[in-house]
Order: structure tokens, then sequence, then C-alpha cells
């Protein structure tokens, strides 16, 4: 039996420690406001509707899920991530299943998704719960299992005794859940924490006092699910997301001397037998053709080049068509 899903995206927080006049999820991140990528990998997985929660910088954020088919719920007050959820319900109201996700998880990908949602199924869940393990795991929720490892709660790092802080299990901030029990569970939770919000995480426990299957899902690179907290992070993020393209154009039989300096948007198309030597930037829907040559330090922006054709090193092309078998001289600088 196929259930519906609706994905609920969280995006309405203003993310404070990025130190920035912006919204978290408006941050480009590897050519795309944050945001986007989350959006992307949805859709990549096949889940059947969207909602995505607003608040902070409502009118910017809105602006930029106007490529997507979405559908936009306002969070007037910032109370909680439980509240967020609660805002969405009756955007959720024909559905089976809700997916609940973070705007700020740009490295999250559909195979993980879809991986999840089989498990729910088969261990017939009525929550699961997406964790990974960190060594340092400070400022996150910790998993609480009993003897039996069976998850029984989450507790907030700020919350915790110092024998949970210990926990190197914890949340990753996606869920499955089924509807049915979801906003019956959000309506139950209070706000007796030290925020003073309504914590998403506390349906883990009510799920748990009712008797209801709870399922971990483990997932074993952190880096995928944790979210983006820090300009720190925000590199890291965009590294991540460079090196799994270049992975990608390398399997597809382009060369790349220094792969970790090779930007590449997700725009473009490169040729096999194409070589790119050293630190380079290709964007803006580029077309690079077969058996290429790139030297080392090219900036190529909206540019078609046919077959064989070589750029010498240094040179800045915009708008630019170059013909099959051309050769450019190091240090060009050329604009349409």
């Amino acid at each position: 039996m196929t259930l519906s899903i609706t994905a609920v995206v969280l995006a309405a927080g203003k993310g404070t420690r990025m130190k920035s006049a912006r919204a978290k999820v408006l941050h480009e991140v590897y050519f795309r406001p944050m945001l986007h990528h989350v959006l992307l990998t949805v859709q990549e997985a096949a889940i059947d509707r969207c909602a995505v929660i607003v608040g902070h910088q409502r009118q910017e954020v809105l602006r930029v899920l106007e490529p997507f088919t979405v559908t936009p719920v306002i969070q007037e007050e910032q109370l909680g991530t439980g509240h967020a959820v609660l805002c969405a319900e009756q955007a959720c109201a024909d559905t089976d299943l809700v997916m609940i996700l973070c705007g700020d998880t740009p490295l999250i990908q559909a195979a993980t998704l879809s991986e999840m949602i089989a498990a729910h199924q088969d261990n017939r869940a009525v929550v699961t719960l997406m964790t990974t393990l960190l060594d340092q795991p400070f400022g996150y929720g910790r998993i609480l299992s009993d003897a039996q490892g069976t998850v029984q709660a989450i507790v907030e790092e700020k919350d915790a005794t110092g024998e949970q802080r210990r926990i190197r299990e914890i949340n990753a901030g996606i869920y499955l859940v089924d509807r049915s029990f979801l906003f019956d569970a959000l309506r139950r939770v209070g706000t007796d924490n030290s925020q003073g919000e309504v914590y998403l995480t506390d349906i883990i426990a009510i799920a748990r006092s009712q008797g209801l299957a709870v399922h971990r899902f483990v997932h074993p690179r952190a880096v995928d699910v944790l979210g983006v907290n820090s300009r720190v992070e925000l590199a890291q993020a965009h590294a991540t997301l460079q090196q799994r393209h270049n992975h990608d154009l390398m399997l597809a039989g382009v060369t790349l001397y220094a792969p970790e300096a090779v930007l590449v948007s997700p725009d473009c198309a490169i040729g096999p037998d194409t070589v790119i030597e050293g630190p380079t930037r290709i964007d803006g829907a580029s077309v690079v053709g077969r058996d290429c040559r790139i030297a080392s330090g090219c900036v190529l922006q909206a540019c078609t080049l046919g077959d064989g054709v070589t750029v010498g090193a240094n040179s800045v092309l915009a708008h630019c068509t170059i013909a099959t078998g051309d050769t450019i001289a190091p240090l060009t600088h050329r604009h349409g």
C-alpha cells in the first residue's frame, strides 16, 4: 500500500548564530539558497506535497519559494518547532504521513529520505526519528533509550543532566510521523522547559507513553543531516556539495587535476575527455564540449565552448561562444 506523504520544511527561524541580518535559510550554499537544496531533495524523493513554514523575513523567504510548487504556511510568532508544525495542520489535512525537515540542512540526500520512508513502513512505526552519532554532541538533543535500546524520549541540551549530555546519539531533526497521531500529540505538548517553547521532540515521549511504535533510523554520515548554524558550517556544506558534483563529473569522464579547487555550478554541462587543470570556476549554465582543455585560473560564465577548445591560463570569459577547435590565449578577458 502506497501512503501519501507531505513534507513540512521548517524555515521560519532567524539563525542568530550566523551573525547575519539575513534569515539563515536564505544564505547561499553552492550556487543556491540553502532552502532550495532541501526542497530539491524533497522533489527528488518523490514526496507528494510540501509545506514550508515561514516567519522571520517572510517576504524574502516567500520570494525564494517562487520556483517551487509548495504551500507557504505563516508562523506569526516563533514559539518553537512544535508550534511551527502545528501551523501546518491544515496543509497536511489530506495526507497519511508527515515528513518534518529543517530548511538549514542542504546536504540531506533523497536516497536517505527514501530509505527512511521504507524503514517507517517496514517497522509499522507511528513515529520514525532520524538520529546520528557525534563525538562532540554539544548543542544537540540527546536520544534517551531504555535497557533494551528502545527510544524513550529526546532531551534538549539545555534541559539535559550531566549524564545525559554524555550520550553521543543525537536527534538529526528529521521525522516521519503518522498524521493522525502527530497533530493530536502536538496539542498535548506543553512549554515547561528552559526555552518556554513547544518542543517538537516531545512527541517521542508522548508516543511511548501511549504504547505506540517509535523507530530510530540511524544515519551513519552525520555531515549529511546536521544543520548549518555558522559561517564555518556554511563553508563546509558548500565544499561537500562541490565535492559531490565534482565526483559525478569525474565518473562521467571529465578529468579534474585539483577537484577540491574546481567550482562548476550544477546547471553547467561538461563533455567527456575535457581536462580542467587547476583552480577554475564555471557557472551560468555554461556548456563545455568534449576534449576541451581549460588551464588553471580560468573563469567561465554563461559560455558555450565547442569540442576541442583550449582556454589558456587565467582567462576570464563571459557570455562567449567559442568555436570547435579554437584556442584562447592565456590572460584573455572577453565579454560577449
